[in-house]
């Protein structure tokens, strides 16, 4: 033993950075053993994972390694997730001739050796020595960390041009027998990539651990109050009449990607509602499948809720409450129309990817007022679904648009005829599956486009013929329920939903009715495969340039007739007037005059936001409103300069960023400063810079934090609020952009860079306790 270690000792001096290849790991440790962690051991008065290093890990690692975008599809944010390892193949791959294997956490496998055999490599030791030694050597995460404890990148500096931190960097995903290459030839990327080391003494709590073989902690069990819950609940699901099948159907394909949780309860417990072949009170086996509504495979399955053991991260967390008043709604929606469900739908991809014809039984209104009531994660799942970094859905709207919704009232016979007889125009790309050809169903979408749109326009001239019939009762006030005005930012490739009118009135806005929500439903979050192949991504977002026209169609056919092609035109400068005839025009149509009170506004789109507006005034939300929050009417007039800061200097400034205000003797303050990058049109698919116009660029102070993906932080002291606002309007270059870095920033390489991202996040969990999740700092700049 003694001569073992000697050797080991040799090889550590003549390497002189503790480093070992693969024969040396071998011959040292033993074989590789992936079986070690499908039984993770539970050592009593070890560290504990759950208490001591788990939030170490969210703290300084999940902020870049969770969802798919995690670097290398190493995810931080469970045990689970940490014995999977890592693997060198990309989930984010637009180029992609064929659809890639899944390799979802929790649904693909379950044990660390069935992710061996899908390509996935350990981060933890999995030899046969279990000495202390073995344990930290033959472990990539001890070594990463390791290595920037060596090398920490300069403090206060704009980290070396070497490293990059470009989105669609190529990530080198080193094994541990290629690891000595890798520290002897990018000696300043260890972890976290690209920011401080973790302090000395959050490195020794994880190498103890590590030395320990990494154990696990006892699983929590969940309290006798949440489990009466959740029968209660899967006993609703899982209801045997056709009508409560088709209904718990219906509820799953909209619910699968929420967070649920039970209000009420002590203790905040997130559940995926999930499919499995086992029932009620036995363990979950979840099904696997591509999308919610693909075949199960099996003849009886189960609807189930199952706890959700990762770290909630905000760019993926869209809560969604279960309570008694939730069931009460559902049985008025569901249950207490009378109607019949006489046959149960299959899940044929042509049919099942096609949610007006699989679920044409259930009352339309009820459908559209379910999706309704909770409008904004209706909405959110485009932003927040199976993207995480959703370039491909979101260069298709703008930057800034506000939303309204069809009134639910019109839902009725007349309107469910005509969507039955429409329905075989709505498919969507995922009938494709994940396999798609590009040219052949682009061009069927495109001829299906123009259909629809003829249809549309012949049923809206019919329904609202009478005088009097096109006013602002076409729009749902929403009774009180805060999501009947919504606002949505795009970040260039991320996306805010917000509750409320927030920002100053953007160009565009959007109306939604049933189908269009429906579809925007069934493409981007049901029907999306991030897995999927070039032709389903593309396919996919073309379609979504559909579904944005029509949203503002149905905005501007509110519109006095005369003004209608003029703000088209606008919306759409620069564009081939084929695309505008489908916004309102040839194929899109309404040739009925507005009964809407319009005043002669030079600008009636904007005049319509107003009346828009105040048409929702009882139920709109204010929570991001700086009127609303901000009591101190100096500093109230002081952010309102800086978001009346606009034009090309802002180009400068990153797309979101948070901006925290230190006030003497009291708490800071924290707001969200959103660019809103403006553009000529947004029809261009991979050449968005040709058609920006900074002359026009915006930007909006959003109270508390507005955004997953923050590109900077700011800290300014209250009497500097005038001067940080004066630097902005000032921006010029880049070189201007660095000095006010400088004075207001803080960088990545900052020494204090890790005690005000935590502030940030204690404060964001103050304001915001059911829909904060960990931030993601992989978009962070570097100036």
């Amino acid at each position: 033993m003694f001569k073992k270690y000697f050797i080991f000792a040799l090889i550590i001096f003549l390497a002189g950075c503790a480093t070992l290849a693969r024969d040396n790991l071998v011959a040292l440790f033993g074989a590789q053993q992936p079986t070690r962690f499908d039984q993770p051991r539970v050592i009593p008065g070890a560290v504990s994972y759950q208490h001591e290093v788990r939030p170490i890990l969210e703290q300084r690692c999940v902020v870049c390694h969770s969802c798919y975008d995690a670097a290398c599809q190493l995810k931080l944010g469970s045990y689970e997730g940490i014995t999977r390892g890592a693997s060198k193949a990309p989930v984010y791959d637009g180029a992609r001739l064929l659809q890639a294997p899944l390799t979802r956490l929790y649904i693909d496998a379950d044990k660390s050796s069935e992710w061996r055999e899908k390509g996935f490599f350990p981060i933890l030791n999995e030899f046969f020595d279990r000495s202390a030694v073995a344990e930290q050597q033959a472990s990539l995460l001890a070594r990463s960390l390791n290595l920037k404890a060596r090398h920490p990148l300069a403090e206060n500096k704009p980290a070396p041009a070497s490293l990059d931190f470009s989105l669609d960097r190529t990530n080198q995903c080193p094994t541990i027998f290629e690891y000595t290459d890798y520290e002897r030839n990018n000696p300043l990327m260890g972890m976290p990539f690209g920011f401080p080391a973790i302090s000395t003494k959050e490195n020794e709590t994880i190498q103890r651990w590590l030395q320990q073989g990494a154990p696990r902690d006892d699983m929590a069990t969940l309290t006798e109050s949440t489990e009466q819950q959740i029968q209660h609940w899967e006993a609703f699901f899982n209801g045997t009449s056709m009508r409560e099948r088709l209904v718990s159907r219906y509820i799953y394909e909209h619910l699968f990607l929420g967070h649920l949780y039970f209000e009420g309860e002590n203790s905040l417990q997130y559940f995926r509602m999930v499919r499995s072949t086992t029932p009620p009170g036995q363990t979950i086996k979840e099904i696997a499948s591509r999308r919610p509504f693909e075949d199960p495979g099996v003849t009886t399955f189960y609807y189930r809720l199952r706890p959700v053991n990762e770290s909630i991260v905000a760019k993926s967390h869209m809560p969604y409450a279960l309570s008694e008043k939730r069931m009460k709604r559902w049985q008025e929606l569901f249950f207490a129309p009378n109607y019949s469900v006489n046959h149960l739908p299959t899940y044929q991809p042509e049919l099942a990817a096609n949610p007006f014809k699989v679920f044409e039984q259930l009352p339309v209104k009820s459908r559209y007022q379910f999706m309704l009531d909770e409008a904004e994660f209706s909405i959110m799942g485009f932003t927040k679904g199976p993207v995480c970094r959703g370039q491909t859905a979101l260069n298709v709207v703008n930057d800034h648009f506000w939303v309204f919704f069809r009134n639910p009232e019109f839902n009725d016979n007349i309107y469910g005829d005509y969507l039955s007889t429409t329905s075989d125009l709505l498919t969507l790309p995922a009938e494709h599956e994940s396999n798609s050809l590009v040219a052949t169903p682009w061009l069927h979408y495109s001829h299906q486009e123009r259909k629809f749109l003829e249809a549309k326009s012949t049923y809206l001239e019919q329904r609202f013929a009478k005088p009097g019939s096109v006013n602002l009762n076409l729009i749902w006030k929403g009774d009180g329920n805060p999501n009947a005005a919504l606002t949505i930012y795009r970040h260039f490739d991320s996306a805010t939903v917000l509750k409320g009118l927030v920002g100053e009135k953007p160009k565009t806005a959007w109306v939604i009715n049933y189908s269009l929500l429906e579809r925007i439903h069934y493409l981007l979050a049901a029907g999306y495969d991030v897995y999927g192949n070039i032709g389903h991504q593309l396919n996919t977002r073309l379609y979504m340039n559909y579904l944005r026209r029509e949203g503002e169609f149905n905005f501007i056919s509110l519109l006095p007739q005369a003004s209608r092609i003029e703000v088209r035109d606008f919306w759409y400068r620069d564009t081939d007037e084929n695309i505008k005839e489908l916004v309102y025009g040839k194929y899109a149509h309404f040739n009925r005059e507005t009964d809407i009170p319009f005043k002669g506004h030079d600008r009636p789109e904007h005049e319509l936001m107003d009346m828009l507006a105040e048409h929702t005034e009882l139920s709109r939300s204010r929570d991001y409103e700086l009127t609303s929050v901000v009591a101190d009417k100096d500093l109230l007039g002081d952010l309102q300069s800086l978001g009346r800061v606009q034009g090309a200097a802002l180009s400068w400034m990153p797309e979101a960023s948070f901006l925290r205000i230190e006030l003497p003797n009291k708490p800071a303050l924290n707001f969200s400063l959103l660019r809103n990058t403006k553009h000529l049109n947004i029809t261009h698919l991979l050449t968005e810079e040709k058609t920006l116009v900074p002359e026009e660029n915006s930007l909006d102070v959003v109270p508390n934090f507005a955004t997953a993906y923050p590109n900077a932080f700011y800290r300014v002291k209250r009497a500097e609020l005038a001067e940080f606002t004066r630097a902005i309007k000032n921006l010029n270059n880049d070189a201007d952009y660095v000095r006010l870095v400088e004075r207001f920033g803080v960088r990545r390489t900052s020494t204090d860079f890790w005690s005000i991202s935590d502030a940030l996040m204690v404060d964001y969990r103050k304001a915001q306790p059911i829909s904060a999740g960990i931030l993601d700092l992989n978009r962070y700049e570097n100036k």
